[in-house]
């Protein structure tokens, strides 16, 4: 169950912001292995004033967050990794600069779901 956060300028179109989220879905079912249906992903949008980045980091520049369970191997991670910002690239013309993905594993007692303690 991934929880995915994409932070990105403020000033895309709906249908982009659909496609980035395919991309995103797309590379954790291949990397990862997760399910179609194990879709948690939002986009936060920042004015200019609001997301500091390089100089060298265009308007396309966004930062993933994944949110992950335990337990996936270093090589899931990676394709996950490099899926995600293949696919951003080839569907949305993004520079392989401008995908900055994070991975973090909080321990199964850190997760609650339906009012219960997942670990």
């Amino acid at each position: 169950m991934p929880l995915v956060k994409i932070n990105m300028l403020k000033g895309k179109t709906a249908e982009y912001k659909k496609t980035v989220f395919d991309c995103v879905h797309q590379g954790l079912m291949e990397g990862l292995g997760i399910s179609d249906w194990d879709r948690f992903q939002r986009i936060i949008e920042f004015d200019r004033a609001d997301f500091e980045a390089p100089a060298e980091k265009s308007d396309n520049f966004m930062i993933i967050e994944l949110t992950i369970f335990p337990g996936r191997t270093k090589e899931q991670k990676k394709a996950a990794i490099e899926i995600i910002t293949a696919k951003l690239v080839a569907a949305l013309s993004i520079a392989p600069e401008d995908v900055f993905i994070i991975i973090a594993e909080p321990p199964l007692e850190n997760w609650g779901m339906a009012g219960k303690q997942k670990g």
